[in-house]
């Protein structure tokens, strides 16, 4: 009958779960995932906790987590958690996109040439019509800069783009990764930069569009 890992005595397989997950760069993301997750004592020892009861986790409960994560695909010893790749994939994009230029409601006055109060109403307002993206990460309220031009006014050009995205309840998250990473649907252009150019404009308009159709069914 197979035990608790005890504080002594941990189960190999706690250490060749969290090896071949570090291995893959998606320790840091098990928590996000609403997965067990560990820590590794002073010795480096992993300390694997179940997350409802925070508890140590039995030999059984990992043989069944290991089972779980190596499930995907035809050959499960080789097999990847994809939905751990995904939570990871979404981090790592979330962090890209914070990294890019945001505005706050203070720099979006100061390019504007108003009071901090007038650009709160007025990204606020926008937001409400569809024509401003605001993204939370967190505590904060993203601005991201990339919709606007050097007078703090929405870009004419993503008029036709932006809003049918966010009318349609598309997640802020994935609307600024979409606009600003290269689009399967555009053949790898970046929406925001192609949409610039008065010869594909259309091309992303519609995009969007299809985009945005797509959104609103699921």
């Amino acid at each position: 009958m197979s035990g608790a890992c005890g504080n002594d005595v941990v189960d190999p397989l706690a250490f060749e779960l969290a090896a071949w997950l570090e291995g893959l760069g998606l320790s840091a993301h098990l928590a996000d995932a609403g997965l067990p997750s560990y820590q590794r004592d002073a010795d480096g020892t992993p300390r694997w906790r179940d997350p409802a009861t925070g508890r140590q986790m039995s030999t059984d409960q990992l043989r069944a987590l290991d089972a779980m994560l190596r499930g995907q695909g035809d050959e499960p010893e080789h097999g990847v958690p994809l939905g751990l790749v995904q939570v990871a994939r979404q981090a790592r994009v979330r962090a890209e996109l914070t990294a890019t230029p945001s505005h706050s409601y203070e720099t979006l006055a100061q390019a504007r040439g108003e009071s901090v109060n007038a650009a709160r109403f007025f990204v606020h307002k926008g937001a409400d019509n569809h024509q401003v993206l605001l993204v939370r990460a967190d505590e904060l309220l993203l601005i991201p800069a990339f919709q606007f031009d050097d007078a703090g006014s929405p870009r004419a050009d993503l008029a036709e783009v932006l809003p049918p995205l966010l009318a349609a309840g598309m997640d802020p998250w994935l609307v600024w990764g979409w606009l600003t990473q290269p689009a399967a649907l555009l053949g790898g252009a970046i929406p925001e930069q192609a949409a610039a150019d008065p010869a594909e404009a259309p091309i992303v308009q519609h995009a969007a569009r299809r985009l945005a159709q797509t959104v609103a069914r699921d």
